[in-house]
């Protein structure tokens, strides 16, 4: 232990300060709600969604300042601001699946929003208290570097000289949100496509045998959007261009090869069907459909390979996490004699084994609802209890190594969904009781190792700043309870306004849910016996051929497949903005500290253009849910006026943080890129 007692916290134990106040709660749930709603927009469009620490330590830190708020007030607003973001991803990757699936008929019922409530909150107070139990080990384990968490302390810390940076945050917001408005009143167009037809050939063969062969290709600009392009700007410009070598794969290769080869037979079949007069609208329909009908299943066939090469890849990390969270358990119930200090003060051992033990029975209540069978329900919930555990352990243990943004939480998702899938198989629980029982398992599953993640993370945070961690615990309950109880109004408004303006909903075009399209059709496809395996295979070995290639994320390349050519596009146009800021940097010689600046800064800006847009979105969808008519400006927008979005969107993410680069003899901050 006396290792454990030189690490002093910038705030000492034995300090009596605000911490866990009124306000600092209340800012905390309102955070937690806007990013978790700005979360759930994003991830359900572009399949990623963004750490929500940073942007919820500056706004924690803003506002606390008018009320001359104490750094651990700030820090506790922060880790309950953020605890939303990880229900969204959890949410997200997970009840969309229940109507893709085809469990639920419809999206909005109350039957349906307390069965959604229901799984995240379980899913996510299970995270905390298995959490709670190995926090001590974990943040103070000298291996593991934490870097957003140390990013996100040192953000709090410069706070304290009044430099937190939020005018870039509500600065891009609010240039986020204009550009969304002017977007939706058809002030410039939200993207253009042309559809660009082949010669007509008929293609012979040996034996006699020809076919005729004609069809074309679309083509597609990038759709002007400010969170797609926060989206590749935050993650760079290699992974973006992963991304959208996907979306070339997609509507460069595969949709032309198809449309050469089924495009007479597809028109056939339409003039068969009384369609008389073809023309480019008929051609661009006739590549959605192959699109979502053979390349969407190709991209998820991908996706599970390259989830388990993910797994595969951190084998080592996933292993030594594993080999550690059952010796944790025992180092952390023998270290009960430190809890007088303040700064190590867990919520009491006894209530949180009361509360796995609730949860348990809750989970076991959802479990036998779904499915119907007791046996089914019970061997379901001793999954969810073991897999939690160890899912919640691994993806601590991976925070501490590489940062929540990077926690592979879908890949452990599917993991847990097919072993569930093939014991509800093995047991007889077959169709749709059986496809809900399993995503019931997944989705649970989900939202705990996203919330224990990003728990973990925001212990560290406090382990550094000085902060109690029984407080921050109870407070994230409170976090776990409100974004549980309004997560699902959020996905609700997007489908149901989606499908009011001409879209087909969640799962559709307008929001692709990758995640949870994938979850859907390997639970309908183990139990139900309803999966493509033909083209599932094919993505399958086309991902082992971009492992053996050597691409550094397979699942990036098949979410740019799965998502449309417009998102992959943006998230592209994003990442050359990074790629371009880089370059001037390093032609104007910035050293490390103002390089650092520069990331933090435009981290910042692009958080603040991602929830512009999300919000305005959430409004407007709103809008169209409740059927209130927006005004048109023009009824066909031309695209050149769009490009000048892109640019303007390009000089402030560029512009704004060189000049803000500080002097090269000032103090380097950690980036908040780590």
């Amino acid at each position: 232990m006396s290792e454990q007692k030189r690490f002093v916290p910038f705030v000492s134990p034995e300090t009596n300060m605000a911490e866990f106040t009124i306000r600092a709660l209340v800012i905390g749930l309102i955070m937690s709600v806007v990013l978790g709603a700005a979360n759930a927009y994003l991830g359900l469009k572009a399949g990623m969604t963004i750490a929500a620490t940073y942007p919820a330590a500056v706004i924690g830190m803003a506002v606390l300042r008018i009320f001359k708020g104490s750094i651990l007030e700030e820090n506790f607003a922060r880790t309950v601001g953020s605890i939303g973001e990880s229900v969204a991803a959890g949410a997200i990757f997970t009840i969309p699946a229940f109507m893709i699936a085809g469990v639920w008929q419809e999206f909005w019922s109350v039957r349906h929003y307390l069965e959604a409530t229901a799984i995240m909150f379980v899913g996510g107070v299970v995270g905390i208290l298995f959490v709670t139990i190995l926090r001590r080990v974990m943040v103070e384990d000298r291996e593991l570097p934490f870097p957003e968490s140390v990013a996100a302390s040192e953000i709090h810390k410069a706070g304290r000289s009044g430099k937190s940076g939020a005018k870039f945050l509500f600065w891009a917001m609010g240039l986020g949100a204009l550009i969304q408005i002017l977007k939706q009143v058809q002030f410039f167009a939200a993207s253009w496509e042309k559809f660009i037809y082949f010669a007509k050939q008929k293609l012979s063969f040996s034996g006699g045998a020809s076919v005729e062969a004609s069809g074309g290709a679309l083509l597609s600009t990038p759709g002007v959007s400010p969170a797609y392009m926060g989206v590749g700007y935050i993650i760079g410009p290699n992974l973006a261009a992963l991304n959208f070598t996907g979306g070339l794969l997609a509507w460069g290769l595969f949709v032309p090869l198809l449309l050469y080869f089924l495009g007479p037979e597809l028109l056939s079949s339409l003039q068969a069907n009384g369609v008389t007069e073809v023309t480019d609208e008929t051609w661009i329909g006739l590549a959605n459909q192959v699109w979502r009908s053979i390349v969407r299943p190709i991209a998820i066939g991908g996706m599970l390979m390259s989830a388990a090469y993910t797994l595969y890849r951190m084998r080592k990390s996933l292993g030594a996490g594993l080999s550690r969270a059952i010796g944790d358990v025992k180092k952390a119930a023998a270290g009960s004699s430190h809890e007088e200090v303040r700064t190590e003060k867990d919520m009491p051992f006894k209530w949180v084994f009361i509360g796995l033990i609730l949860a348990s029975v809750a989970t076991f209540i959802i479990y036998n609802y779904f499915s119907g069978d007791v046996v089914a329900a019970l061997v379901a919930t001793i999954v969810m209890i073991v897999a939690g555990f160890f899912f919640a352990a691994v993806s601590g243990y991976l925070v501490g190594l590489i940062g929540s943004s990077n926690n592979p939480i879908s890949g452990l998702t599917i993991s847990t969904l097919i072993v569930a899938a093939i014991l509800m198989v093995a047991l007889g629980v077959t169709g749709m009781p059986g496809i809900a029982a399993v995503l019931g398992v997944a989705a649970v599953i989900c939202v705990a190792a996203a919330v224990a993640g990003e728990m973990l993370q925001d212990l560290k945070v406090g382990h550094i700043l000085g902060g109690t961690p029984w407080k921050m615990q109870v407070g994230d309950l409170f976090g776990i309870l409100l974004s549980a109880a309004v997560m699902f109004f959020p996905l609700l408004i997007l489908h149901q306004g989606d499908i009011n303006t001409g879209g087909t909903g969640l799962g559709g075009k307008a929001y692709p849910a990758p995640q949870a399209s994938l979850m859907a059709i390997l639970a309908k496809g183990i139990v139900g016996g309803d999966m493509a395996w033909p083209l599932i295979i094919v993505g399958i070995l086309m991902a082992i051929g971009f492992i053996l290639l050597k691409v550094k994320s397979p699942m990036l390349v098949c979410v740019g497949m799965y998502l449309p050519l417009e998102t992959s596009f943006a998230i592209f146009i994003g990442g050359l903005i990074k790629g371009i800021l880089d370059k001037i940097s390093e032609k104007r010689k910035l050293n490390d500290a103002q390089k650092a600046r520069v990331e933090n800064n435009g981290v910042l800006l692009a958080s603040g253009l991602i929830a512009g847009e999300a919000l305005v979105g959430l409004l407007f969808a709103f809008f169209a849910v409740v059927e209130i008519q927006t005004p048109r400006i023009f009824e066909a927008p031309s695209f050149l006026v769009s490009l000048l979005v892109f640019v303007v969107v390009g000089y402030v993410l560029i512009s704004t943080p060189l000049k803000n680069a500080g002097r090269p003899d000032e103090p380097a901050p950690p980036s908040a890129m780590a």
